[in-house]
């Protein structure tokens, strides 16, 4: 084999070892997981009205390489979230986990205690695997108790600055607290129509976007 023919091998090899970067291969798209539940499982909506699915929409809009799974549940609590991540992370290797849980834990009385300690669990249970994680507060109304409200609210900022996610305060800003936000809600004054949702993109998306890919 003459001289010329070794070298341009020995550098075809270089390349091939080398791997995707260096021969111009696309790099895959991101993946987002939201692990959420009635609020980002479209209860109640038509199939693609909801934010997340808007920020599916939104994604393709920005030519943004990343993709949506949606594996909210509607009913799921921080318990049912944290027994199922596990095999969400093994399954779709997300660059980003979005948790959208705890309301059902407020609704069902459960102890804040417990409900911070799952979320915090899931957060460092995406961070090992290589996800970074945005924590999505939630409010319930004073009717539970000021304390209680309170200690409510403020358990998804401990959970984020702890584990070192990032936060959207709440959900629900400008919808929940807007003025006659009754005529933002379904009937069962719990879950929010299709146009509010929306406004929970635009409460989200700020987080999001300074972690997506450029």
């Amino acid at each position: 084999m003459n001289s010329g023919r070794r070298k341009w091998l020995a550098h075809f090899t270089v390349l091939a070892l080398a791997g995707p970067a260096l021969l111009g291969h696309a790099a895959e798209p991101a993946t987002i997981l939201v692990v959420g539940d009635s609020l980002s499982a479209e209860y109640g909506l038509r199939r693609g009205s909801g934010w997340v699915a808007l920020l599916d929409q939104r994604l393709a809009q920005q030519k943004i390489a990343a993709q949506v799974v949606n594996a909210s549940i509607s009913g799921d609590t921080t318990s049912g979230g944290r027994s199922r991540l596990a095999a969400l992370l093994k399954q779709h290797r997300p660059t980003l986990v979005v948790l959208e849980l705890g309301g059902n834990d407020a609704l069902r009385g459960l102890p804040l205690a417990m409900t911070q300690a799952n979320l915090g669990e899931m957060t460092r249970m995406a961070r090992a695997a290589g996800a970074r994680v945005v924590i999505v507060g939630m409010q319930v109304p004073p009717n539970y108790g000021r304390k209680y409200s309170d200690d409510f609210a403020a358990l998804f900022a401990a959970v984020a600055q702890r584990e070192g996610a990032a936060l959207v305060p709440f959900l629900l800003k400008g919808v929940a607290d807007a003025p006659q936000a009754e005529a933002l809600f379904q009937p069962d004054r719990i879950h929010p129509r299709e146009a509010a949702h929306v406004t929970m993109l635009a409460n989200v998306w700020p987080v999001l976007q300074g972690l997506l890919p450029r």
